[in-house]
């Protein structure tokens, strides 16, 4: 019989490495809608990053051999950030309805860069032979419970997603450039009569948004994909929902992050344990979903929402 304490202990480390990429695509959504615009093209600025890292990868593995695999992850947020310029330009300079805009990045991103696969690489598939190995953490991988939970077989991306978890609390909590950045979502006509550009302010929370979703589908292809197969399976909408769930606060969006990432890894080896095989694993994969809409709906008086977020300024 399989003890919970060992259930949990080969559980854990699968479910840390599918919550790192939500974890930063939804701190990139934070960007965007702390700013004043809504980004719901998570799911195609993570699948722009995931095809330019896997064909920079491909096209680097045999000669760079693992330095192909950071190069990979830097050229995966470039094209998150330079692809989010269009929703930027669309939404701030054009004022274009903003939830039209997301969408229509999503259906641009998944047709393009299947296409762009299919022409380069002769199909819609580009695969890797490079990813990153699991390693332990020395000393910390030593220490009784807790290191063989969270720092044996760990992904060396996943301490850069923390570290840029950390970094981004501290760029919008503890500096005056974080408190006009968020001022402008919430009311963005008072810092611009202070004299911040609120343009400028929200290019960046953007381009933050493509650049941390880039990073996000790059960190999917190096640690359990291995290729790009012109999907991200609805993560970018997941990272949406977490967002919400973890009311756009950066420790909110890494507990609700933590939790979708449990439970979807939950629902995807529950056949294999006996004692969650019993459970029909439909039942795991939409509980995460269920929560969450009882979540919105029991704290919709509550909501931590910027109050500009979404309006053209």
């Amino acid at each position: 019989m399989v003890s919970s304490i060992q259930i949990v202990g080969r559980i854990l480390p699968y479910a840390i490495a599918y919550t790192i990429p939500l974890l930063v695509t939804a701190l990139g959504g934070l960007y965007s809608e702390r700013s004043g615009v809504t980004n719901l093209g998570l799911e195609g600025l993570m699948l722009v990053g995931y095809f330019a890292s896997a064909l920079t990868i491909r096209m680097t593995e045999q000669t760079l051999l693992e330095a192909a695999l950071p190069l990979g992850l830097l050229m995966g947020v470039l094209a998150g950030a330079l692809f989010s310029m269009l929703h930027a330009f669309a939404s701030i300079n054009l004022k274009a309805d903003q939830v039209i805009s997301g969408t229509a990045i999503n259906m641009l991103a998944s047709a393009l860069t299947v296409y762009l696969a299919r022409t380069i690489a002769g199909s819609g598939n580009v695969r890797i032979m490079l990813g990153i190995v699991r390693r332990d953490i020395p000393l910390l991988s030593d220490i009784p419970g807790l290191g063989t939970l969270f720092f044996t077989q760990s992904y060396w991306s996943t301490w850069v997603a923390l570290a840029v978890w950390g970094a981004s609390w501290f760029l919008l909590y503890k500096t005056s450039f974080g408190l006009r950045l968020r001022a402008c979502g919430e009311h963005p006509s008072a810092v611009a009569s202070a004299g911040v550009n609120v343009y400028k302010m929200r290019y960046f929370g953007v381009g933050m948004s493509g650049a941390l979703a880039g990073l996000g589908g790059s960190i999917i292809l190096v640690t359990y994909s291995g290729e790009f197969n012109g999907t991200v399976a609805g993560l970018g909408f997941l990272s949406i929902a977490a967002l919400i769930f973890g009311q756009w606060k950066p420790l909110g969006i890494l507990g609700a992050t933590f939790f979708f990432g449990t439970a979807t890894t939950i629902a995807n080896v529950s056949q294999v344990i006996p004692q969650l095989g019993v459970i029909p694993p439909v039942f795991f994969k939409v509980f995460p979903y269920v929560v969450t809409l009882l979540a919105l709906v029991a704290f919709s008086k509550r909501s931590a929402a910027p109050k500009a977020v979404g309006e053209p300024f």
